[in-house]
């Protein structure tokens, strides 16, 4: 699909208006810069990060960091959505993040979402912090749709679903599907292996602070030997490629 075909899909979606449930307005302003498909800047200077989602990476000029597939195309579609437009800031969470940049759900004068337009035309991915959960629900749903019908980076392999008894890369966001082989809980900290080879094979764990948070939310991930699951977040090494979680909503349970 190109640019342009891709910034018109993402309008079109986004003609629906979506309520901001559960979030604290948080004033308004006009968006003076775009700065890649899940970063903007207002007018006054300040940088609102669109929380809750990731779009593909641009590298804006970071040595260390390479621009991934439809980055482009996403800051654009982005721009066509609010640049020169009056947003408005909602609050589910933390408001601000390590860099100073504000966290926040925003909607345009028509109360289009723009975060559920994004993610449903296959431009952004769900991307939650346990200090920051609101309508995450709402975005996995939408995501779930737009990778069903293959938009956006849904259809490009770099960003496809791996199955968990296959190559992870590492040091990646990733989305990762399998079946959990085993879950043992060893001095406080959970692990959920998906092969047969703990030393080696895909594992995902929960620490003792994440663990209370999985029990508030009445998730007990012990009791999912034997699940068929979708789990997402960065990638490390240790005894194979591992993930670590920090509360429930990145483990979705898809066949218990």
């Amino acid at each position: 699909m190109t640019r342009a075909a891709l910034a018109f899909l993402v309008l079109a979606l986004a003609a629906a208006p979506a309520a901001a449930q559960g979030l604290e307005h948080g004033g308004e302003g006009r968006v003076v810069e775009v700065i890649d498909g899940d970063t903007v800047v207002l007018g006054g200077g300040e940088e609102v990060r669109l929380v809750g989602m990731m779009a593909p990476t641009l590298s804006l000029g970071r040595a260390h960091v390479s621009t991934e597939p439809l980055a482009e195309e996403a800051k654009a579609a982005l721009e066509d959505l609010v640049l020169g437009r009056v947003v408005t800031l909602g609050f589910g969470g933390e408001r601000r993040d390590r860099h100073g940049r504000t966290l926040a759900h925003l909607h345009d004068e028509g109360g289009r979402w723009i975060q559920g337009a994004m993610i449903e035309a296959g431009l952004g991915r769900v991307y939650s912090f346990p200090d920051n959960r609101a309508l995450v629900a709402d975005m996995l749903a939408l995501e779930m749709h737009a990778r069903a019908e293959g938009r956006g980076l849904w259809a490009n392999p770099y960003f496809a679903v791996l199955a968990a008894d296959e190559d992870v890369p590492l040091d990646r966001f990733v989305v990762v599907e399998g079946v959990i082989a085993d879950a043992a809980d060893i001095d406080g900290r959970v692990y959920l292996n998906f092969g047969a080879d703990w030393r080696s094979d895909f594992t995902v764990t929960i620490g003792r602070k994440a663990a209370t948070v999985f029990a508030d939310a009445g998730v007990d991930p012990l009791a999912l030997a034997g699940a068929r699951v979708r789990v997402r977040g960065w990638t490390t090494f240790r005894n194979g490629p591992m993930i670590e979680l920090s509360h429930p909503e990145p483990l979705e349970v898809l066949d218990p």
